[in-house]
C-alpha cells in the first residue's frame, strides 16, 4: 500500500542515508585538517543517521531474507551499471563535465563488479565460505581476497585497498 507515510519513510531513509555519507566525508576532511574532535563528532552523527535509516527501512518492510536481499541488490546494481550510470556519463560528457564523467565511470565499472559478487554470494548461499573483501579507497573497486598489483579500474596501488570486516 502506497501512502503518504510510506513516501515519507522512503524520503527519510534517503535523507538519513545521504546525511550519513556526507558526515563521513566531512569527518575525513576534518581529520585531514587535524580537527580530530570535530571528525569524531561527524562520525558519531553519521552513526546515528545510520540507525535512523535502518529504522525507516525496517518499518518499510524492505529488509527481507538474505536471499531476497541479494536478489534486490543484484537488480539495483544491474540497473545502475546498465541504465543509470551510462545515461549519467553521456550527460556529463555532453555538458563537458569531465570530473563528473570520471566519477560516474568509476562507479559504473564497480557496480558491475558488485552485481557479480552478489550473484556469486546468492549462488553459494548457505555454503558459509569465508572470504575477505577489500575496497579501493580511490574508486571503490571491490575484490575478494587481498589484492596485488594495481587496481584494474583506477590504477591505484594495492596499498590503497582497505580490508572490510
Amino acid at each position: 500500500m502506497n501512502t503518504s507515510t510510506t513516501d515519507n519513510l522512503k524520503e527519510a531513509f534517503a535523507g538519513e542515508s545521504m546525511a550519513n555519507r556526507k558526515y563521513l566525508a566531512f569527518a575525513k576532511k576534518a581529520d585531514e585538517e587535524g580537527l580530530k574532535q570535530i571528525a569524531k563528532l561527524f562520525r558519531a552523527a553519521a552513526a546515528a543517521e545510520t540507525v535512523h535509516a535502518h529504522n525507516h527501512l525496517e518499518v518499510l518492510g524492505d529488509i527481507k531474507s538474505t536471499g531476497e536481499n541479494l536478489k534486490w541488490a543484484i537488480e539495483g546494481e544491474t540497473f545502475e551499471f546498465k541504465e543509470m550510470y551510462p545515461a549519467y556519463i553521456e550527460e556529463a560528457k555532453k555538458e563537458g563535465n569531465k570530473d563528473a564523467a570520471w566519477s560516474f565511470n568509476l562507479a559504473n565499472q564497480v557496480e558491475q563488479i558488485h552485481a557479480g559478487l552478489y550473484k556469486k554470494a546468492l549462488d553459494n548461499l548457505g555454503s558459509n565460505e569465508e572470504l575477505d573483501y577489500y575496497v579501493c579507497k580511490v574508486c571503490g573497486n571491490t575484490v575478494e581476497n587481498k589484492p596485488s598489483g594495481k587496481c584494474p579500474i583506477c590504477g591505484a596501488q594495492a596499498s590503497e585497498f582497505e580490508k572490510v570486516d
